[in-house]
């Protein structure tokens, strides 16, 4: 979900038509030539490997207007390479309905990236079509793949037009400047029957995917909105914005037919949901039953609530952890125990802009992901919890693994816990204890951690 960007288009109720397409139109021509050349040169050097270390998602809600964001980001790139960051996130990047205002999520023409003069602008809220392209080149040749924010559920902006579906007027005339992937009545529901739609989303127009023209324009020509993010503007990977409001097998059927590292947000705190969603669309899922969890731990005064069930515990190589984004922002006062809690536990974690770059100890983040990225290796048991403690073991994996301490405590705590190491010196990555105990022959040893802190042990 999104936050409401503007007045939703009143679209009338959609009445079911059992009637067939009646007018099934040629595509648009190929790119240019040329451009899928240079898009070539663009991607051919990348083998990137996204999900071993963090990723940063690189915005958040309102960021400036007036088309400075891609530059802005691009000076943090160097940064964030040397902090262990190997994955961002961008918002949706072609022109809105609301043009130089928009966050993407109305989406208009997706073949404009800012190099189109419509919806009241020439660039996006975020920058041009050249700013965006060197943006991505930056990241490239510092080995950061980038993820594109993919909303297919709805349209908006589109003109007014009379539809024998509804037999009614709706707003589902759409003809971009870029002239590619014009829709109209015929493209939405509820034209196609064979999906009962529940994910219609604001009263935006809704796409239909089972229409063999969408599926085309979105994924499957030679010049779909995939193929040209991919070949043409160089991105790396997938992040599908609201896909509640479609069926799994369009993320499959994306992820099949470019590739990529693909992530959807299915919102929602079930853990089993999400692990069914995953699993049915072959791609990772936010995992909401982590942050959920978290937050009630956490806000809650509540570490027993970090026993319970979430993605990364059913599947660890298809969950996403976050503890904040650009929708929602729940832990407050136990931000940093949230980060440390995903920065040392299975999964893929991500880093929130704000998060890093304003609100946070940028030199405590720094250090969390150097312990992901070096220590946080193989499977995790969880040694002990209560209301104020949480303790659990990392085994390793080509690492020395870890032993991460959690307190909520307004005072210092210790406790004798079970390592994976014998008569060996062990310290506190963290800093916050200078206390270096040895394991005992049986691999038991006593550690400590600060109030309302963390420590995070390990071989020295």
């Amino acid at each position: 979900m999104k936050r409401i960007l503007m007045l939703f288009i009143a679209i009338g109720t959609l009445i079911g038509c059992n009637k067939e397409e009646i007018n099934e139109r040629q595509l648009e021509p190929a790119l240019n030539l040329n451009e899928q050349i240079v898009a070539s040169a663009t991607i051919s050097n990348l083998n990137l490997s996204i999900g071993s270390k963090v990723m940063m998602q690189a915005f958040y809600w309102d960021v400036p207007a007036g088309g400075t964001w891609w530059d802005e980001v691009k000076t943090k790139i160097p940064s964030w390479q040397n902090a262990g960051i190997d994955a961002i996130w961008l918002p949706p990047v072609s022109k809105a309905m609301n043009g130089p205002l928009s966050m993407g999520y109305d989406p208009f023409d997706y073949f404009d990236f800012g190099n189109f003069d419509q919806n009241g602008s020439l660039e996006t809220r975020f920058g041009s079509k050249t700013e965006l392209q060197s943006l991505i080149d930056t990241a490239h040749s510092h080995n950061i793949s980038v993820i594109a924010d993919i909303v297919i559920n709805h349209n908006s902006g589109g003109a007014s037009e009379f539809n024998i579906f509804t037999n009614s007027n709706t707003y589902t005339d759409f003809k971009p400047a870029s002239g590619l992937f014009n829709r109209s009545a015929y493209d939405f529901h509820p034209n196609d029957l064979r999906n009962n739609d529940t994910g219609v989303f604001g009263g935006f127009p809704d796409l239909s995917h089972h229409k063999s023209y969408v599926q085309d324009w979105l994924w499957k020509n030679a010049n779909s909105v995939a193929k040209y993010y991919k070949n043409v503007m160089g991105f790396d990977g997938w992040r599908f914005d609201y896909v509640k409001g479609f069926e799994p097998w369009v993320v499959k059927e994306w992820k099949n037919e470019v590739g990529g590292f693909t992530v959807g947000e299915y919102w929602d705190g079930n853990a089993a949901t999400l692990d069914w969603w995953s699993g049915q669309a072959e791609a990772s899922a936010f995992d909401f039953a982590c942050y959920y969890r978290m937050r009630d731990a956490f806000e809650g005064n509540n570490l027993n609530r970090l026993n319970d069930d979430m993605l990364w515990k059913r599947n660890s190589q298809r969950a996403v952890t976050f503890v904040t984004n650009h929708d929602t922002d729940e832990i407050f006062n136990g931000k940093m125990l949230a980060y440390t809690y995903i920065l040392t536990h299975e999964g893929y974690p991500t880093i929130f802009y704000r998060d890093y770059e304003e609100w946070l100890d940028k030199e405590r983040l720094n250090n969390l992901i150097w312990i992901h990225n070096n220590l946080a290796g193989g499977s995790t048991n969880i040694l002990h919890t209560d209301d104020n403690e949480y303790v659990a073991r990392r085994n390793g994996y080509n690492n020395a693994g870890l032993i991460v301490y959690i307190n909520n405590a307004d005072h210092w705590q210790e406790r004798w816990i079970e390592t994976n190491w014998s008569n060996t010196r062990i310290k506190d990555y963290t800093g916050h204890s200078n206390w270096e105990p040895v394991t005992q022959g049986d691999k038991w040893v006593k550690i400590q951690v600060p109030p309302k802190s963390y420590s995070v042990w390990s071989v020295k």
